[in-house]
């Protein structure tokens, strides 16, 4: 008889879903982005910790070229990414926003799922590159990006308004 169990890993990663935000994933996805921005003590103004926008993502992602996703794990909320065509961008960008995860979902492979389904999204789209703004604060995120293929930039691109952000990168998506 074999007794042996699942790992903790392997059982989670068994249980993880991505899927597009809705209406009602509001109030928890806003209070899970103030908590982990309030865990790495980049609660500050000029993020979206203060962006009215964050306690109604489902309304600010109903456009043709924007998306949210929601992960979940063991059927709760753990966090979420979008692609959102933020104002002033260069003709064919997109930017990576609103990316956070609880800690129990850290270290479980379900950031690159998101960042990936995000990715492939904004392709699909027809984008063809993806910008992000984060913050040093933020700085294990910042080497998945890395990972991901994303280049530092100078300085920021478009409008988001998020001037407490202080870290650009951009990564291309197909060959301009």
């Amino acid at each position: 008889m074999d007794n042996s169990q699942p790992s903790k890993t392997s059982a989670i990663l068994n249980d993880m879903a991505v899927q597009e935000i809705k209406p009602a994933d509001n109030v928890e996805l806003a209070l899970i982005i103030r908590e982990v921005l309030t865990e790495f003590g980049a609660n500050k103004p000029g993020t979206v910790y203060f962006d009215a926008t964050t306690d109604a993502l489902y309304e600010l992602f109903r456009r043709d070229t924007a998306v949210y996703f929601v992960a979940r794990m063991n059927g709760n909320i753990v966090g979420g990414a979008g692609i959102f065509p933020t104002t002033g961008l260069p003709s064919g960008t997109c930017e990576l926003v609103k990316m956070y995860l609880l800690p129990a979902a850290r270290g479980t492979g379900l950031a690159q799922k998101l960042i990936q389904k995000c990715l492939d999204t904004a392709a699909a789209i027809g984008f063809t590159h993806v910008y992000l703004e984060t913050m040093p604060e933020l700085g294990r995120a910042v080497k998945v990006y890395e990972r991901f293929g994303f280049k530092y930039l100078d300085g920021s691109l478009g409008s988001s308004g998020h001037f407490g952000c202080n870290i650009w990168m951009l990564k291309q998506l197909t060959q301009a």
